[in-house]
């Protein structure tokens, strides 16, 4: 069968229509809520707030006895996410015991082909004198005009969605107090 543009979009938006009308998400929700419940009766149930976007959407996160996560879904009763989850606020279950998270820094010579574990303090140590070096060789004092700038475009930072306000905050404070100029977030590039 061969449609024409026109066809197509007729056809399209009569199927989006059909679908969206014959569609209704609470009650598929509210159906599913006392499963759940029944299932992780055993283990406690907290309220919380995910921490990343700032939309304040709310969750419930299902505790063990010894305090492993079991679970974490959406709050139904919550007024701004409904028992909704974006994909962010999904996953901060893997925050919280991932054993496949690093636990220590891993260092990569330059020309090496193997990683090697560092300690914490070598490691602040060393970004630490990286950045001074490279904002030390890149300082620009003055525009061309003689205005005072102070700031080098030599290094950049990016945030992160698993950044909450308060992170973000600080990290952009201390970025402007070494005079980065570029500022950016990974939701933007």
């Amino acid at each position: 069968m061969k449609l024409s543009r026109r066809q197509f979009f007729k056809v399209g938006g009569l199927t989006a229509a059909l679908v969206g009308a014959g569609l209704e998400a609470h009650p598929a929700a509210a159906a599913m809520a006392p499963l759940t419940k029944q299932r992780l009766r055993w283990t406690k149930e907290t309220p919380t707030i995910c921490p990343y976007d700032a939309s304040g959407c709310g969750f419930i996160v299902y505790t063990d006895d010894a305090g492993q996560i079991i679970n974490l879904e959406g709050n139904g009763d919550h007024p701004i996410n409904r028992g909704g989850a974006c994909a962010k606020g999904a996953t901060m279950s893997q925050l919280h015991d991932n054993d496949r998270r690093l636990q220590k820094p891993l260092y990569r010579a330059p020309g090496a082909a193997e990683w090697e574990e560092k300690s914490w303090d070598w490691t602040l140590d060393e970004i630490a004198k990286r950045i001074k070096r490279t904002r030390d060789a890149n300082w620009i004092a003055t525009d061309e005009a003689g205005t005072p700038v102070n700031r080098t475009e030599a290094i950049a930072s990016i945030g992160g969605s698993a950044l909450d306000n308060e992170e973000c905050y600080l990290l952009a404070k201390a970025m402007r107090s070494m005079g980065l100029v570029f500022l950016e977030h990974h939701a933007r590039l």
